[in-house]
């Protein structure tokens, strides 16, 4: 473990010390040249409930393999271990539905790893970008001056239903998102309950009182699910964004961001985090302008019977 946490200290400061969930009870180690180990790895198995807005973003059963590799051959150590868990997979019934995914989580900076990921069959599929309060985005361009950014209430429910729907659409055409029959209630349902708390983190752009543009965000004390992943707090997560076709390209999404960060600047958050589409041609662009970087990269292989 020491060792471990040595070499992700050294690839990246923001990375958390290593932790070992506790997994399915599956032995999954690999041992190097005198019995030392190299690497070793829990498998997490994940279902998500019905009507869940969960299911959007991925599989609906997930195999995530949480590795911890040391040693001099990073790539070896993650070679052996990934054919560790197919064996593991291999002997679940479960593994082989269609609507499953075998999912590892890597370090975005880890390049010594990438080459055995893609060996077994794996895929880059979403990053999870990290902003440190002390990062600063690029000059953004001027708003046209009839665009109107302001906080979002429980009154703009359909509003914000409607783009956060946009969103999940245009990410679907990627690969990981997943529009399913119980997204459009799911996602109703939750802006719901971030409308009605108080101040929430949301903001619309209109134009005419007509809004297409959304942000919004969970504050520290509801990203805590996400918050373990970085090492430094408190954490912000960027949920969702999105500005209509139409109107991109004139500033609206970086006025957005501006004034999420204003808030969160002002409110002590320590990092921002987000998810993006590793394939999306506009979000990897715009949020490394914005004062974000690639933290982690989510490697999977659907269904979760095709990793070799």
């Amino acid at each position: 473990a020491e060792q471990v946490a040595a070499r992700l200290a050294a690839l990246d400061a923001l990375l958390p010390a290593p932790t070992a969930p506790p997994g399915c009870g599956a032995r999954l180690v690999v041992s190097g040249p005198g019995g030392s180990t190299t690497a070793r790895g829990t498998c997490g198995h994940w279902a998500g409930e019905p009507g869940s807005l969960e299911l959007t973003w991925g599989a609906a059963r997930r195999f995530q393999l949480t590795p911890q590799v040391a040693g001099p051959d990073a790539d070896a150590a993650l070679d052996e271990l990934l054919s560790s868990w197919r064996e593991h997979l291999a002997a679940l019934p479960e593994a082989a539905e269609a609507d499953t995914a075998a999912v590892i989580i890597w370090p975005s900076r880890d390049i010594d790893g990438v080459l055995a990921l893609l060996r077994h069959g794996l895929a880059p599929r979403a990053v999870i970008a990290a902003r440190p309060a002390t990062r600063r985005p690029g000059t953004a361009m001027p708003v046209d001056p009839d665009v109107r950014i302001r906080r979002a209430g429980p009154a703009d429910l359909d509003e914000v239903a409607r783009l956060g729907m946009e969103t999940v659409r245009f990410d679907a055409h990627f690969g990981t998102v997943i529009e399913r029959p119980e997204t459009p209630a799911a996602l109703r349902h939750e802006a719901g309950e971030l409308l009605a708390a108080p101040d929430p983190w949301v903001w619309l752009a209109e134009r005419d009182g007509v809004p297409f543009g959304l942000l919004y965000a969970e504050r520290p004390e509801s990203a805590g699910w996400i918050a373990p992943m970085v090492r430094a707090a408190p954490v912000a997560y960027l949920e969702l964004m999105e500005v209509l076709p139409g109107e991109r390209g004139r500033g609206v999404a970086a006025a957005l961001v501006a004034q999420l960060h204003q808030v969160t600047d002002e409110s002590g958050v320590a990092v921002t985090l987000l998810h993006y589409e590793q394939a999306n041609p506009l979000s990897g662009p715009f949020w490394h302008q914005q004062g974000y970087r690639p933290l982690w990269t989510s490697w999977e292989a659907r269904p979760a019977s095709t990793l070799r």
